[in-house]
């Protein structure tokens, strides 16, 4: 029995590609939760020695080197900091935060050069800006998404991200050009539709329509490097990001499980990017949020032989 149940553990994770995604998009609802496969194989370790099964030993030797190949690298620890990096932190607020003002505070502790936020809404607008105004004089409010800098920003605009089903109003996206030192950067922050899980599945459409139309926008980008930000209720193992995750690096290190706070399963806050090194993400103290703030480190490419950034 641990052999067949390891055989299929390993099937899982390493072909996880081929599971149908209807009905229920069941596909993506197991490729939201591939990193606890390693829970099971780690259980089943214990079945085998308890019933001291060689075969099963044996047979779970190909579950862990599949869990190994696909997420190992997350264990790892963070590299050094490279001389072209810069920390982003992302995190979605919650409409309903009853503590904007520490909220803020404890997002100030992290030291970020960037700060995404999403579900921003007024009154705690307000108090973010207030708190935040010091350290990150420059921001750039769409909708219900926000973007602090500690560095200019330049060409502020609404990036469409809704679904066609939404009603007018339904604004969760922007793209504005941060003036780094290291050159600019293309910054997008977005927070996808929510998804639910019932009986019927994953319910996923509306969240999958405005990965595409994000994705279209990111592939006509033409600022070469590119950071997107948000809450894309998704993680990157979902086929419903591919749109995004194609043509974006994701975190090498950290697992960084970000929802819900109270008891973290997944990491559905995310910071992607282009020509540019996602090194490490790691989680950040709880807030007055339902999800945890996440802190990465970005290494952007190397300067071009000029020394000047590329046009």
């Amino acid at each position: 029995m641990v052999g067949g149940v390891a055989v299929g553990q390993a099937g899982v994770v390493g072909l996880h590609g081929v599971i149908p995604n209807s009905p229920g998009r069941v596909g993506s609802l197991v490729e939201s939760f591939l990193p606890w496969c390693g829970v099971v194989v780690a259980l089943l370790i214990v079945v085998a020695l308890v019933r001291r099964s060689g075969v099963g030993l044996v047979a779970l030797l190909l579950p862990v080197g599949v869990w190994v190949h696909s997420f190992g690298g997350l264990l790892l620890p963070p590299p050094d900091a490279g001389a072209r990096e810069l920390v982003v932190v992302q995190h979605n607020v919650s409409d309903e935060n009853p503590d904007p003002a520490g909220t803020a505070r404890a997002l100030l502790a992290a030291g970020g050069d960037l700060v995404a936020l999403e579900e921003v809404v007024v009154p705690a607008l307000a108090v973010y800006e207030d708190i935040l105004r010091d350290d990150y004089p420059h921001h750039v409010v769409r909708g219900t998404v926000g973007l602090w800098s500690k560095y200019p920003i330049r060409d502020e605009q609404l990036v469409d991200i809704r679904p066609r089903a939404f009603e007018d109003g339904w604004s969760r996206g922007l793209r504005s050009v941060v003036r780094t030192p290291y050159g600019d950067v293309a910054a997008y922050v977005a927070h996808l539709p929510s998804v639910r899980v019932g009986v019927r599945g994953l319910a996923s459409s509306p969240r999958d329509e405005s990965a595409r139309m994000l994705g279209d926008v990111v592939r006509g980008e033409e600022v070469e490097t590119v950071i997107l930000m948000g809450d894309l209720n998704s993680t990157v193992d979902d086929r419903g990001l591919h749109p995004l995750t194609s043509q974006l690096n994701v975190a090498e290190r950290g697992f960084a499980f970000s929802y819900p706070a109270a008891l973290p399963l997944a990491r559905i806050d995310q910071v992607l990017a282009r020509s540019a090194d996602v090194s490490h993400i790691r989680t950040l103290p709880a807030t007055g949020s339902d999800h945890l703030p996440v802190a990465a480190r970005v290494t952007l490419d190397p300067l071009p032989p000029s020394g000047r950034p590329a046009p």
